[in-house]
């Protein structure tokens, strides 16, 4: 029997889990958890009793915590693992970085990546209907305007010089938002991929793409052909 802590997760096609996945492989501590896959369709096995029990939210992630209690919310267990594993934080090493970290991954979950989940559930019937109660193709291309502009203001941030959000050498937890989002971006039904709109975006993506970090999150190739003979 694995003595492993559990992750309740989801296949790396979603966004949410994979946030998580690519946070635990850049902060190198993967080999101290045991993922638990779900099948999100069209079984909905997340919105079963059983994990509701752990989480009523019925979403993934969900971490299943030393003392039996269970947390929830990607950036949530982010910062709680960060904290409590050695090693480079990738939250921020600062107080002032931390904040910047948390407004950057707001800003990029909020107005792009949220905006695009939002795109493919009300424009697509493809998970079956215990996950895709609405459809409003309307609603869905206000999202993808919004995504689109919003995407161009992080682009303009970006062509100032820096190569990650923060503009330090190393990548954070709102760098792996924004990759989750342009891998999102490029994902069936979405089909807004923006490192083909965007010149920044694009030099972002092919940075994440060299780090071993993504080679091993993106192991099973997320869903896309593009990444789907990447070598971890």
């Amino acid at each position: 029997m694995s003595t492993k802590t559990r992750i309740y997760t989801s296949p790396s096609a979603f966004p949410n889990p994979q946030r998580l996945r690519l946070f635990l492989h850049e902060k190198g501590i993967t080999d101290a958890f045991e993922e638990v896959i779900y099948d999100m369709a069209p079984k909905g096995e997340q919105r079963g009793w059983r994990h509701l029990k752990m989480n009523p939210w019925g979403e993934t992630p969900t971490l299943e915590l030393p003392d039996g209690s269970y947390l929830s919310e990607s950036s949530a267990i982010v910062r709680y693992l960060d904290a409590h594993h050695e090693g480079r934080r990738i939250t921020g090493e600062t107080p002032l970085a931390q904040g910047l970290d948390a407004m950057w991954d707001n800003r990029v979950w909020v107005q792009i990546l949220y905006r695009l989940t939002t795109l493919f559930h009300v424009s697509h019937r493809g998970l079956g209907p215990k996950l895709e109660l609405t459809s409003n193709p309307q609603w869905g291309e206000h999202c993808r305007k919004e995504a689109l502009a919003h995407a161009a203001l992080v682009d303009r941030h970006l062509a100032e010089g820096r190569e990650w959000l923060l503009g330090g050498e190393h990548p954070t937890f709102a760098d792996i938002t924004l990759c989750t989002a342009i891998a999102f971006s490029k994902f069936g039904p979405v089909a807004t991929p923006l490192d083909e709109r965007f010149e920044q975006l694009d030099g972002f993506w092919q940075r994440w793409k060299s780090r071993d970090s993504f080679r091993k999150a993106y192991a099973d190739g997320g869903g896309l052909e593009e990444l789907a003979q990447l070598t971890p």
